[in-house]
């Protein structure tokens, strides 16, 4: 089983997190948060992955990094 190690110090243990934001002019206007971006930060040195994702994409971004 592969496992998550960080590309910076190697250290394997991750918190993974997300966010919203808003994408175009119209979206800033009425303050609409479409853009969803998954983050996977280590727990040690605190470094910091982010990908621009959808509910459905989040499940194979941890799947590729803890090997499910």
């Amino acid at each position: 089983m592969e496992q998550y190690n960080c590309v910076k110090c190697n250290h394997n243990q991750y918190e993974a997190g997300e966010f919203h934001a808003t994408g175009g002019t119209l979206t800033k206007l009425f303050d609409i948060q479409n853009q969803k971006f998954t983050t996977i930060t280590c727990q040690q040195c605190f470094y910091t992955d982010i990908y621009k994702a959808d509910s459905s994409t989040l499940g194979n971004i941890l799947d590729f990094f803890v090997g499910g």
